[in-house]
C-alpha cells in the first residue's frame, strides 16, 4: 500500500516537471496539446479581464508567445496553470493600461462548452446577463479574485501567486467580492 501512495506521490509530481521538460525541449506535439487544454480557460479569464473577445484572443496568442520565451523560468516544481495565469494577466494589465478609454464596458459573451462551474452553469440560467452585468461592474481586483477562483478553481495559494498578493488578501477579495455580487443581483448597495 505504501509503494502505491508513493508511486502516486511521483506521478502526481511528474506532470509539472514533464511540462516544464517539454517546454525546454520546445516539443511541438507536446505544446500544442498544451495551447489546445488551455485555450478556453485562458479565453474566458481573458475576455473576463479585458472586457472584450478580439483583445482577449490577441492575448492569448501573446500569452503562448511568452510562455514559450521564458520556457526555462518555468521548473516543473509547482503546478503549470498558477504560471500560465499570471503571464496572462501581466500581458491584460498592460493591455489595460495602454488603453486610452478607461471605461470599457464589459460585454458579457458565452463561450461554455459544457457547464463544469457556478459561473458556467449561472451563464445558461435566466439570470446570466443579470450575473455578467454585476461581475463586470465589480472593480477588477474583485472580479479577478472571483473568476480565478470559482471559473478557474485556482487555490487562495495560487491566486496570490498570480495576483502578488498575500493570501490573506485575496481571501479578504473574495468575500467582499461575492458580497458585492450578491448585493449587486439582489438590487442593493454595495456592501462596505
Amino acid at each position: 500500500m505504501e509503494a502505491l501512495a508513493i508511486a502516486f506521490a511521483d506521478l502526481a509530481e511528474s506532470e509539472p516537471r514533464s511540462i516544464a521538460r517539454a517546454l525546454r525541449r520546445r516539443d511541438s506535439e507536446f505544446i500544442a496539446r498544451l495551447v489546445s487544454q488551455y485555450h478556453y480557460r485562458l479565453v474566458r479569464y481573458l475576455v473576463y479581464l479585458t472586457a472584450r473577445r478580439e483583445p482577449a484572443e490577441d492575448l492569448v496568442q501573446e500569452t503562448w508567445m511568452r510562455v514559450l520565451e521564458r520556457a526555462g523560468q518555468y521548473d516543473g516544481c509547482s503546478r503549470f496553470e498558477p504560471w500560465l495565469f499570471a503571464i496572462a494577466r501581466n500581458l491584460a494589465l498592460d493591455w489595460l493600461r495602454r488603453q486610452t478609454q478607461p471605461g470599457t464596458e464589459f460585454v458579457a459573451e458565452s463561450t461554455a462548452a459544457d457547464g463544469q462551474s457556478p459561473f458556467v452553469s449561472a451563464a445558461k440560467s435566466e439570470d446570466a446577463m443579470r450575473l455578467a452585468d454585476a461581475l463586470g461592474s465589480l472593480e477588477p481586483i474583485y472580479r479577478e479574485a472571483l473568476l480565478l477562483r470559482f471559473q478557474e478553481e485556482l487555490s487562495l495559494q495560487e491566486i496570490a501567486g498570480i495576483a502578488g498578493a498575500p493570501v490573506s488578501t485575496i481571501s479578504s477579495r473574495i468575500h467582499r467580492g461575492l458580497a458585492m455580487l450578491r448585493s449587486r443581483m439582489e438590487g442593493g448597495a454595495d456592501v462596505e
